[in-house]
């Protein structure tokens, strides 16, 4: 259930009954600024919506602290393997990079599913070749990869050997996309954060600490993005 509270700016928060739920718990998202309300099964709607009210002060600056999210569309600007292009209707039939432009076919209803389509083909290619060359380095084979829109982690690597990333590694710089490859082709040798894990990640990577502070410092903007199809009047 979404409700609205009132002020300004509005908050629209998300109430889940939960049976584990003892009390009310507020949560704000740090990547995007969604509240959710956790609230027992039994609890009526009516208190839960007081009780978020009179914490509204405390979301409106939690929410602030996130950084506002960016719709995408034609005219807007999205970071591409780290530097800002600005998305431009063109006589073109599939999207592609020209100097600081992504072309797309002159359909704004179709400019952002266009757009995450053109990422998530980019992030294959280049994921697959990144993971392709660090597991060469280090002597070992992958079961593949998938690409998910992942909030929690920037990649993963399964007991069978199969690699996760997030598609959206494609718009960080090109260092941070191999340094998320290394480290999870390193995971196919060290199935642990040991240090002797960390060894292996610097001789894929020399350097790569970089990189890492990078993700953690800035990733969650590479969430601010979202990508929804226009809808018509």
């Amino acid at each position: 259930m979404r409700r609205t509270l009132e002020g300004e700016p509005q908050v629209e928060v998300i109430l889940r009954r939960t049976a584990r739920a003892r009390r009310f718990s507020l949560r704000v998202s740090r990547l995007d600024g969604q509240v959710t309300l956790s609230m027992p099964s039994g609890a009526r709607e009516a208190e839960a919506l007081a009780f978020a009210q009179s914490q509204a002060d405390w979301i409106r600056r939690a929410q602030a602290r996130t950084g506002a999210s960016c719709t995408v569309g034609l005219g807007g600007v999205i970071p591409f393997e780290g530097r800002p292009v600005t998305l431009t209707a063109a006589q073109v039939r599939a999207p592609r990079i020209e100097g600081d432009l992504l072309l797309l076919p002159a359909d704004p209803g179709r400019a952002a599913v266009r757009t995450a389509a053109f990422l998530k083909l980019q992030a294959r290619q280049r994921l697959q070749a990144a993971s392709d060359h660090f597991a060469g380095l280090l002597g070992r084979h992958h079961a593949g990869l998938v690409l998910r829109d992942t909030r929690s982690r920037w990649g993963s690597c399964s007991a069978a050997g199969q690699l996760m990333y997030s598609w959206r590694l494609i718009m960080a710089p090109p260092g941070v996309l191999d340094y998320v490859a290394a480290h999870e082709v390193a995971h196919l040798a060290e199935m642990n954060h040991s240090p002797a894990f960390w060894a292996v990640v610097r001789r894929l990577m020399p350097g790569y600490e970089a990189h890492r502070r990078w993700l953690k410092g800035r990733g969650n903007d590479l969430h601010r993005f979202v990508f929804v199809a226009d809808q018509a009047d």
